[in-house]
């Protein structure tokens, strides 16, 4: 009986290992593939094409993942809905971990020919279903085990997993880049791939103890669960699954051109060392991580609204100076914008999945988290790296166009949160 009530109310540790840690070993494989995109995938999958077409090609392959992510959103959700969040929080994991080791092993274009960018593409499908799955289901196994007044502090313990990833994912790269341009394009790029093996087993054993969440336990009880929650989001809750996903296009949009497309046009058209730009992301990871808990703790006590839109403007504003810094050439003005880039959106990303939870009921909560969230990221960070790539080459080499793509973007996000209500009282 003991044991029940320990699983049944895990402790803000177990918690943190379970959504945290398995968050943050999720983002790293999906974010590795960014980095990838960035970085090696254009000579070694698209090597018949210009430097800048091969590397628009590749960021068109992390594209499709995002476009998955609401697909994964529906079956994780349906399924999440139906028969609890943890049991699909395991498949999730597991699916983003093998297919990430697969991509390590996968032959190259000069291999194999053509065979090796559709091979790409496949598991980058996968890789978008699996991310469609996890962050609505380690919110939910957060935030619904969370006591009264601080779910945004527990909210936090998933959210931070996106700059742990990306700590990971670029600090994995710039130790591959130490090595010889040669032995990087032949095998040096698959070991941060093939590291998904460890992904797999310690996110496992990091979820294997964690009890289903109080408030799913009490609908399969009473038997209110949703026989199709999509549909009935769909039907009664259109307007919350649009604003929400307009909230998070905005920071998917800013936050993916500092992510992935900096690495490129930082690298190729300012010529900034490659390693200095993953070390500024990295350094700016650690930003974002103390700005997430903060923020998260400070909507406990004043309410989500006023912190998320002004993270809102932080995105809508910063787009221009941070260009400003990256354009200089100079690596310490860089770092010091991409460090500046991810604290600052700290305010609106740290605090969005607990918001979104709260906006949903418990018998739906899966479905409609998941896809209005996905859907921004499909629209916002999906896409951002490749329009940003198109509009640098429409502006002759100039980054303006993308700085005002970033400021329009985070206006969306600004906009939408005007029309949801504060959640904290309720």
């Amino acid at each position: 009986m003991a044991e029940t009530a320990q699983r049944a109310r895990p402790t803000f540790a177990r918690l943190a290992v379970a959504c945290g840690v398995g968050s943050s070993l999720e983002f790293y494989d999906f974010l590795i593939y960014g980095t990838a995109s960035a970085l090696v995938f254009g000579r070694l999958f698209f090597p018949q094409s210009e430097p800048w077409t091969a590397t628009l090609l590749a960021f068109s392959t992390f594209a499709v993942g995002f476009l998955m992510r609401p697909i994964g959103s529906i079956i994780f959700g349906h399924f999440g809905d139906r028969l609890g969040r943890r049991r699909m929080l395991v498949i999730s994991l597991s699916l983003m971990g093998v297919s990430t080791a697969l991509m390590g092993l996968l032959p190259t274009y000069a291999a194999i020919g053509i065979a090796a960018p559709l091979l790409l593409l496949s598991l980058r499908i996968v890789h978008g279903l699996s991310v469609g799955g996890e962050t609505a289901g380690a919110t939910l196994l957060a935030v619904e085990h969370a006591p009264e007044g601080k779910r945004g502090l527990y909210g936090s313990l998933v959210t931070i997993g996106s700059p742990l990833g990306a700590f990971l994912a670029n600090g994995a790269f710039a130790l591959v880049l130490l090595l010889p341009e040669a032995d990087l394009y032949d095998w040096g790029w698959r070991i941060p791939f093939l590291a998904g093996i460890a992904v797999v087993l310690v996110g496992l054993f990091a979820r294997r103890n964690v009890a289903e969440t109080p408030e799913f336990e009490r609908l399969a009880k009473t038997e209110r669960t949703e026989r199709a929650p999509l549909i009935v989001v769909l039907r009664e809750h259109k307007r919350l699954v649009l604003l929400t996903a307009g909230v998070n296009l905005g920071f998917n949009a800013f936050m993916f051109i500092v992510v992935t497309f900096l690495l490129s046009y930082g690298s190729q058209a300012v010529g900034i060392s490659r390693s200095v730009l993953l070390y500024g992301s990295m350094a700016g990871s650690i930003a974002q991580v103390a700005g997430i808990v903060y923020f998260c703790r400070l909507t406990d006590r004043i309410g989500r609204k006023p912190v998320l839109m002004a993270g809102a403007i932080f995105c809508t504003l910063w787009g221009f100076p941070l260009f400003a810094l990256v354009d200089s050439g100079d690596p310490a003005l860089a770092v010091l914008g991409i460090v500046l880039a991810f604290g600052g959106s700290a305010a609106i990303f740290g605090p969005m999945l607990a918001y979104f939870s709260e906006l949903f009921g418990p018998e739906l909560r899966y479905t409609g988290v998941g896809f209005g969230y996905q859907i921004g990221a499909v629209l916002g960070g999906g896409l951002s790296p490749l329009i940003a790539n198109t509009l640098v080459t429409a502006a002759g080499g100039s980054s303006w166009l993308v700085a005002t793509y970033m400021s329009a973007a985070g206006l969306i996000s600004l906009l939408c949160l005007f029309g949801l209500p504060e959640t904290v009282r309720k």
